[in-house]
């Protein structure tokens, strides 16, 4: 292609020597670089391309096809790439809003309760299985409830106890917290209504009453102020709640069978109040700091950490011990063997570990929060075998 004649060297510069390839102009202020001369930088240049039909877009376009360099204007701006892990990253958010060692409690404890009142094989029916869903997906949801409107009343407390929680951190805002909670309930108690099962109902609408009274900061409400109420609400709710409307659930309204308590259930009941106690009160002792310094006396800031944690870990002692008498007591030989060995087995594990705690570490005392969370989740286990 033929250089305009109008396209001196002495007049734009440098353009003259370059090859019609490098042509294309990446930005507009570089041009005007290249042909600056006096206050106007385009009156000697532009006299030159007016004098034809060739045109800096003309040139860029040539030149497109060989050097692919688009030509942007003064005014636009490069768009600014998308995270690639913002989606991930709002899951991860998610998962922890939802306090993923609570959810398993409710799903193994509801998937343990259901089992009790089977007497034989054949009751393992698809009726069971659509029954035990009915009760799992509506009381997980209220799980989802209880703890995320915990972490909204509690949002500046946490940021001094637990940092890493989606709204202490700002991984989730306020308002998609508030929805997801939101969202929960509704879904929660329109499933529990829509199943027509009494003692569900029953259930969902405890759990939704208490987790509100425990973390709502209105007056007379915010249990979790008071040690004896934030305590109750768990007993309640894990202990006594979870086991006998879910097993009033499946031996009922499931299996169409009378209401009657077995062994098991009232000894899985007894079991989970002291176990649910020990959660309240150990709960808080990782928590003292912060509950000081906005005024939430719990028993581990009354009393102090070393006699809080020792009470709980007597008190686990104490449950396994009658764990074991339990089992002794069974009519069946292999339910005697299993309970008694498995309750002794953990009790020495919990002994060796309350042993290896740094009370003045807080990841330290954290880490047996979660294993007594695991305990829960084994004792679940055993409880269809006392018989």
């Amino acid at each position: 292609m033929e250089i305009p004649e109008s396209l001196e060297p002495s007049t734009c510069g440098y353009l003259g020597f370059l090859e019609p390839s490098q042509w294309s102009v990446k930005k507009r202020h570089n041009f005007l670089k290249i042909c600056s001369h006096g206050s106007n930088p385009f009156r000697r240049c532009t006299k030159g391309f007016s004098s034809s039909s060739f045109t800096v877009q003309h040139l860029s376009s040539k030149s497109h096809k060989r050097n692919p360099i688009h030509v942007k204007s003064e005014y636009e701006y490069a768009s600014k790439p998308e995270d690639p892990n913002h989606l991930s990253k709002q899951l991860r958010a998610f998962y922890l809003f939802t306090r993923p060692y609570a959810i398993k409690a409710t799903v193994i404890g509801i998937t343990s309760v259901s089992l009790l009142p089977l007497e034989t094989i054949s009751d393992l029916s698809p009726a069971f299985f659509v029954g035990m869903l009915k009760a799992l997906v509506p009381a997980v949801l209220m799980n989802i409830y209880t703890v995320g409107i915990n972490q909204i009343y509690d949002v500046e407390i946490d940021k001094i106890n637990k940092p890493e929680l989606p709204l202490a951190s700002g991984d989730m805002s306020m308002k998609t917290g508030k929805l997801i909670v939101f969202i929960s309930l509704l879904m929660s108690l329109g499933m529990g209504i829509m199943f027509k099962s009494p003692p569900l109902l029953c259930a969902l609408i405890i759990n939704f009453l208490l987790g509100t009274v425990y973390s709502v900061d209105f007056p007379l409400l915010r249990w979790k102020k008071y040690p004896v109420l934030a305590a109750s609400y768990i007993l309640i709710n894990r202990g006594i709640v979870s086991q006998l409307a879910f097993f009033a659930h499946i031996q009922k309204h499931v299996l169409g069978r009378p209401f009657v308590y077995t062994k098991s259930v009232l000894f899985g009941v007894a079991f989970m109040c002291i176990l649910s106690t020990v959660i309240a009160l150990y709960k808080d002792i990782p928590d003292v700091e912060g509950d000081q310094e906005y005024g939430i006396q719990s028993l581990a800031a009354k009393l102090g950490k070393k006699k809080v944690f020792w009470l709980c870990v007597n008190m686990l002692l104490t449950a396994y011990g009658a764990g074991m008498v339990i089992g002794a007591l069974s009519s069946s030989m292999l339910s005697k063997i299993v309970t008694v060995f498995c309750h002794c087995a953990i009790a020495l594990v919990l002994r060796v570990q309350a042993q290896s705690i740094d009370l003045n570490s807080k990841a330290s005392v954290s880490s047996l929060y979660l294993f007594i969370w695991k305990l829960m989740y084994a004792e679940y286990f055993l409880l269809p075998l006392v018989r």
